[in-house]
């Protein structure tokens, strides 16, 4: 008997491409690694992908691998896109006769027609006093978080921790969420077009923290830390990419006042090779976020060999498990000891390195597209 076919949409009118951080990574990557899977033995997933327009010319070899609807929206404007999903998604997953809908973006229209699957990231927005959400966007998604996930037919998400706080805080039963964590590729890794060293002024050790300024990313612990390894003697520099956020001010604030403005590189975004690059050269990877929902520049930076100093809280532990070095996140002598360390220690620094590059071997997008694959035919019916 031929197994009954499944047809899946992914609804992807939420993800604005270079806007939406770290979810965006994540659910492209996780949708390339379904593209590039071998289906077992059975198997009939149809995948039917939903998105803006700007998402058409962002990533083209999903738009080719898959079945794509595009909505006539360029994500500008919330209010349109969340009408859009009550709206034009729903009439357009039914020409489409999709048999479940995935909402990767954390919420569910309040319209609904079709069995629906939905990944929470994280909730930042329930947890977190001042999320880097704005006001009219945290108090959406406060209001529409828990509805969400008790409609969902199942919920996925990245960490255990995350699981907790979805069962704990939105009331729903453990067995309902499923783990789909990422993975790590290194044949992503890329090089860069030029010379890094030279184009940012790299002339000694730098410790990289690639992140969005945004407050709970907690940048100014490591500009404190990084004040006190120059009060030690330490001739290094901080280097940050990511876009400003709200922490902006505050940061150059704290290293005006310390004297150590003239120590940091603030470059913004870059381009992936140059990232790959300062994964690569640097002393280490300093990451003192105070949240997080998994915190994918940690394992990223761990597959490439970059030792890693991470915040003792949320998800972190989980994601740099014995591999890395572990710090409260507001203990500013506690980071720069373990800064330090990496800048002294040759056989600690070794050890870390070959420890995190055995952790990443634990995450794998093959491995993540195969869970997300049982989500579907568990929300189907078929698993």
């Amino acid at each position: 008997m031929t197994p009954p076919r499944l047809h899946v949409g992914v609804n992807l009118l939420w993800l604005v491409p270079g806007v939406v951080g770290g979810s965006e990574e994540y659910t492209t990557r996780l949708i390339s690694a379904i593209a590039e899977r071998d289906p077992g033995a059975g198997e009939r997933i149809e995948l039917t992908l939903f998105v803006l327009r700007p998402f058409v010319a962002s990533y083209p070899d999903l738009v080719e691998a898959f079945d794509t609807v595009v909505c006539p929206l360029s994500g500008g404007s919330k209010a349109a896109r969340v009408a859009a999903e009550a709206s034009w998604l729903l009439a357009a997953a039914r020409r489409r006769r999709v048999e479940v809908l995935h909402h990767a973006g954390g919420t569910i229209p309040l319209l609904r027609a079709t069995p629906s699957l939905l990944t929470i990231h994280d909730l930042q927005p329930l947890l977190l006093v001042g999320s880097s959400h704005g006001a009219v966007k945290q108090a959406y998604l406060r209001a529409r978080l828990g509805p969400s996930a008790r409609r969902a037919r199942l919920i996925v998400t990245l960490t255990e921790f995350t699981r907790s706080t979805i069962v704990d805080r939105l009331g729903v039963e453990r067995d309902k969420v499923m783990l789909v964590p990422p993975g790590y590729t290194p044949a992503l890794v890329q090089e860069p077009e030029g010379d890094p060293r030279a184009a940012y002024r790299l002339d000694r050790a730098f410790f990289l923290y690639p992140a969005i300024t945004y407050p709970h990313k907690n940048h100014t612990t490591a500009v404190r830390a990084l004040a006190r390894l120059v009060e030690r003697g330490d001739d290094v520099l901080l280097v940050l990419t990511g876009r400003a956020g709200d922490g902006e001010d505050e940061l150059w604030q704290v290293a005006r006042s310390l004297g150590v403005d003239g120590r940091i590189r603030r470059l913004g975004r870059v381009p992936r090779g140059d990232l790959d690059w300062l994964y690569r050269h640097a002393a280490g990877l300093v990451f003192p976020s105070r949240f997080e929902g998994f915190g994918l520049p940690v394992l990223e930076a761990m597959g490439q060999g970059c030792p890693v100093i991470a915040a003792r809280a949320t998800a972190l532990p989980e994601v740099v498990g014995e591999a890395g070095i572990l710090v409260d996140p507001d203990d500013v002598e506690g980071w720069a000891d373990a800064m330090a360390c990496l800048l002294h220690d040759a056989r600690r620094r070794d050890w870390l390195v070959e420890a995190s590059i055995a952790r990443t071997v634990e995450f794998r997008w093959r491995a993540s597209a195969d869970a997300l694959v049982a989500a579907y035919r568990r929300a189907g019916g078929i698993a």
